[in-house]
């Protein structure tokens, strides 16, 4: 069982993660293949020595492989600018993936759609 303040702090933790890394994905990087991303969500590990990053990307499935690509080249350079900024001693090792969720939901929403015109 883990503790209520460990938990409140890797969440905020999180958080501060989520929103240094968008920064830098906005405005610090110049790869161009890294369209436009916004990052929607981090989760840490128990141990805050890792975190997934989920990202949104804008365009077809080949732009966001390329966006993933030029994110996963720049890890190095985005974990460095996250430890200085947050003053952080070991930064999490950061893994980006991509969040289909809005895809998921629409998809719900249109089989829920057409479930409901079949009752009526």
């Amino acid at each position: 069982m883990e503790k209520r303040g460990a938990k409140y702090h890797r969440e905020r933790l999180g958080e501060a993660l989520r929103e240094e890394i968008e920064t830098i994905v906005e405005g610090e990087l110049g790869d161009p293949r890294i369209g436009l991303v916004a990052v929607t969500s981090v989760v840490l590990a128990e141990d805050s020595r890792s975190a997934q990053v989920y990202v949104t990307l804008e365009g077809d499935d080949e732009e966001a492989d390329r966006s993933l690509e030029g994110l996963t080249a720049a890890v190095g350079f985005i974990r460095r600018e996250v430890a200085e900024n947050l003053r952080l001693r070991r930064p999490p090792e950061l893994y980006f993936h991509l969040d289909r969720s809005d895809k998921y939901g629409a998809r719900i929403d249109e089989l829920l759609g057409r479930t409901k015109k079949r009752k009526k």
